[in-house]
């Protein structure tokens, strides 16, 4: 080596060294504190409580200081305990835009009735949870919400910390088990990818025309919004729908907008995203690293999904790498997208299914 370019690379490393000291002497600690939330202590869910798991509210501090709230459901008697008398734990979170008091919750509840310590949490800024403004969304705070749904998790005296698994909806969930090698099984249910919904629209049917146009229009009510200091909303799904209407629209309107699947907390039943909510999802591609997810994922399809060839699509881009034999693709025969919400008429949810590939996964 050039006497010039040790001299350079002693220089940089007595740089480097004065300012580890001097960032030793600073205090450097980034407190995360908890804000306190207004939390419902009634049932309010959108199905019955079990008796076979107690329940309460939780609550933790993602990253980016955001407080989640959560429903955490602990098995009051259960066979999947370790030798320590730890169990297993699974962090429930979807669909886009529901809350914990509907699909997630019922999951939750009934993965605990199976021996499994859950939690079913509302995303940043929805449901219960903190966050300003109010139902916005991020690909980046979102996938952090999941993960720091595992902090919480790992840290329970009764939860064995090398247990954990997700499950979830909107490819977030996949998304996180690409950056978090906490998780050791996902579970991705009816899953939409949020970004490429977003970006090519349904059936990936958006043109480059069409996504500049798209484009335009969020960045214009960009500015509406700045004007108006308040975040335009675009009202969310209506009661009722004509006979015309494609029969995916026509199946969420029966879950959300009816005594079904109805939370006054769920953006999905009541006012929808902001409209300029969506934004970052036009930028940013989720499962950007699914092919190099070394831990195992299903992903769970209805036959007759709309969704369906979003599933089909990350479970391509799964086994696409070298870590493809772990990887599962499973479709219910006659279920549509939102049967596998609450099971449908036909109770299509695969219970079996998923407590087999969790009990597989996190023993």
């Amino acid at each position: 080596m050039k006497l010039s370019n040790l001299k350079k690379l002693m220089g940089i490393a007595l740089v480097m060294g004065v300012f580890m000291v001097n960032a030793e002497a600073r205090e450097t600690k980034n407190v995360i504190k908890a804000e306190k939330l207004k939390l419902e202590s009634k049932w309010d869910k959108t199905f019955p409580q079990s008796d076979k798991v107690s329940h309460k509210k939780v609550t933790f501090v993602n990253h980016f200081g955001i407080t989640l709230a959560a429903d955490m459901y602990t098995p009051k008697s259960s066979s999947l305990k370790g030798e320590d008398g730890k169990l297993p734990a699974i962090a429930v979170c979807g669909p886009f835009g529901a809350v914990k008091e509907q699909c997630s919750g019922l999951y939750a509840q009934t993965m605990a009735e199976k021996g499994y310590v859950t939690i079913a949490f509302d995303p940043s800024f929805c449901g219960e949870s903190a966050g300003l403004p109010r139902y916005m969304n991020s690909p980046d705070i979102n996938t952090e919400d999941f993960q720091a749904a595992v902090d919480f998790l790992s840290v329970q005296e009764n939860v064995a910390p090398e247990r954990i698994g997700i499950c979830g909806w909107g490819g977030f969930a996949v998304n996180t088990a690409g950056i978090d090698t906490r998780i050791k099984a996902t579970a991705a249910i009816t899953m939409y990818d949020m970004s490429q919904n977003t970006v090519y629209g349904y059936f990936d049917l958006n043109d480059e025309e069409a996504r500049y146009k798209n484009r335009v229009a969020l960045n214009a009510q960009r500015t509406a919004d700045y004007k108006a200091a308040s975040y335009a909303m675009p009202g969310g799904l209506p009661p009722a729908v004509p006979e015309d209407t494609p029969q995916f629209l026509k199946d969420y309107v029966a879950y959300y907008k009816t005594e079904r699947g109805y939370h006054p907390r769920s953006l999905n039943s009541n006012t929808g995203w902001a409209l300029q909510a969506n934004a970052s999802l036009m930028n940013t591609k989720l499962l950007a690293f699914a092919d190099e997810i070394r831990s195992p994922v299903m992903i769970v399809h209805g036959e007759n999904a709309h969704s369906r060839y979003m599933g089909e699509g990350a479970y391509k881009k799964l086994i696409s790498g070298k870590y493809a034999s772990n990887k599962e693709l499973v479709i219910v025969p006659g279920a549509s997208h939102c049967d596998l919400y609450d099971g449908g008429d036909g109770n299509f949810i695969p219970w079996n299914k998923l407590e087999e590939f969790f009990g597989k996964n996190l023993k």
